[in-house]
């Protein structure tokens, strides 16, 4: 047969290459660890992907974004029009293609997640201990916490509200970042009547301004973190799973919502 190709990796990624090409795509694997990587994170974004936006991930793709319908009417736009098909077919149907967002983030170094998702929790162990000092600027001077940390990102930053999972807005605090992020990032700090608190860390966008979706556990805390055109951010707290993605799923719904940079909104 011939040389194994992206697109073989990719379905063989997505459980969905034919049994015949598997033995020669696991050969391959087996010989070229980068290649071996790079199918594994792919999977890993997959199963992220599956695992927050469920049970939306089963749903079936609506009629107006099956890949046919797309290619037919895309005329003499036909390639613009199916890079964006594709990522809202990967987006919407949530499992279908999944390693297409992983494509941009790898060239063979670490992912610029790992270092944002790293900061994230290592901010969160440290300022969640705090009582008095736990926020720069408190939730009774929102407004200005908003207007600060949106010219400090130099990018529009907005509160989520967490009322209907529990959560109150404590404040928040600008902190040292990633250069490739900005070299700036704010952290917001939420707290539950059990004095549970949960951080939302969000940075300017990676100069590569490519979606990804990854789940981390790190030093006895969860995070989920994505990125898009516009930011990064990291959802951190060691609450039960469940309800974990509860928040990461408020989260994410409320800072993407309406934002055309970070394609359809997830909509549970």
């Amino acid at each position: 047969m011939s040389a194994v190709s992206r697109d073989m990796l990719m379905a063989y990624a997505d459980g969905q290459l034919d049994a015949a090409d598997r033995p020669a795509v696991e050969a391959h694997l087996a010989v070229n660890p980068e290649a071996a990587a790079e199918v594994l994170l792919w999977q890993r974004q997959s199963n992220a992907l599956r695992a927050l936006f469920a049970p939306a991930g089963s749903e079936p793709v609506p009629a107006r974004l099956r890949a046919h319908r797309i290619a037919a009417a895309s005329g003499s736009r036909r390639m613009r029009s199916w890079r964006w098909a594709a990522a809202a077919v990967v987006l919407v149907g949530l499992g279908l293609g999944g390693g297409w967002f992983a494509r941009p983030l790898l060239n063979g170094a670490p992912p610029a997640s790992a270092s944002l998702i790293a900061d994230a929790v290592n901010a969160h162990m440290v300022f969640v201990a705090e009582n008095r000092h736990a926020v720069e600027v408190p939730a009774t001077d929102q407004d200005h916490l908003v207007t600060w940390l949106s010219n400090r990102l130099a990018t529009p930053l907005d509160t989520p509200d967490l009322t209907s999972e529990g959560f109150t807005l404590v404040g928040g605090r600008l902190l040292p970042g990633e250069p490739n992020a900005g070299g700036r990032a704010a952290q917001l700090m939420y707290e539950n009547g059990a004095k549970d608190r949960v951080t939302v860390y969000v940075t300017a966008a990676l100069p590569d301004r490519a979606p990804a979706y990854q789940f981390a556990n790190a030093g006895g805390a969860e995070a989920f973190y994505w990125s898009n055109a516009r930011i990064t951010c990291t959802v951190v707290g060691t609450l039960p799973e469940a309800q974990m993605k509860t928040v990461s799923q408020a989260v994410y719904r409320q800072m993407t919502e309406g934002d055309v940079t970070a394609g359809p909104a997830y909509r549970g």
